[in-house]
């Protein structure tokens, strides 16, 4: 089986529609789609991301863009500009995709798979996972980890092996390869805003057969889902940075 697994959209429907096309340009095809959260956020096109995220995904994670907009946490603590994003986020979205985020999970567990946005300690706080330190403090939590563990929020693509005994270590891609007596998390990167200096795409699949993780990598129509922020009341710095990944 083949899982399709994405994160941080972030209302840029551009990188989504392209993203999934390369899916359905694979050999073999996607059996279930898994997104991580933060369907919501920076872009300019939230309706249009609620509406293709719900009609493909087995599965899809409360992220913390996601909670702010539907009321689920509070976010006046956040810079002026990402506030003042989730201030019109919230009045974008249609009724329905408002109460389809209030009733998003924060983790799914599907066998020895475990989906969540951030961290899969403290799950509600949103902690990053972006380095080894930060990987090797969940090896404390070890009986509660699942074989892997798929994450998106810090919109990398930073992933980690950890092991009882030697500790967190860094992976690399593009294909990861799991063994069973160890744990692992996944940063699977951005699909609408990466930031690991990237600025096509990022998204994955994982081989339930093979037990492997493949990163994949596609351009899309950044100037389409630029201008539509430049012409919007969005802060033109989210624009920006999408012709950068950063």
């Amino acid at each position: 089986m083949k899982l399709g697994i994405f994160s941080d959209v972030h209302s840029n429907i551009e990188a989504l529609n392209a993203v999934l096309d390369k899916y359905d340009s694979f050999d073999e095809k996607i059996d279930k789609f898994i997104c991580l959260g933060d369907v919501v956020g920076y872009g300019a096109d939230p309706n249009a991301c609620c509406e293709k995220v719900r009609e493909i995904a087995e599965y899809t994670i409360l992220g913390n863009h996601d909670a702010a907009v539907c009321g689920r946490m509070d976010y006046t603590f956040y810079y002026d500009a990402a506030r003042n994003a989730l201030d019109w986020h919230a009045k974008q979205l249609v009724e329905k995709h408002h109460a389809w985020l209030k009733e998003l999970p924060y983790k799914e567990i599907w066998e020895n798979l475990a989906f969540c946005h951030g961290s899969p300690v403290n799950i509600e706080e949103y902690e990053y996972v972006i380095n080894v330190d930060h990987a090797h403090k969940l090896i404390s939590s070890w009986d509660d980890l699942q074989n892997v563990t798929f994450i998106g929020h810090s919109h990398l693509t930073k992933s980690f092996c950890l092991d009882k005994d030697r500790g967190a270590v860094e992976m690399d891609g593009p294909v990861l390869h799991f063994e069973d007596d160890k744990k692992y998390i996944v940063t699977v990167g951005s699909v609408g805003q990466p930031r690991d200096n990237d600025n096509r795409a990022c998204f994955g699949v994982y081989d339930t057969e093979q037990n492997t993780f493949t990163f994949h990598r596609t351009e899309y129509d950044i100037r389409s889902a630029a201008r539509k922020i430049f012409e919007s009341d969005l802060s033109s710095d989210f624009a920006k940075r999408l012709f950068f990944g950063i």
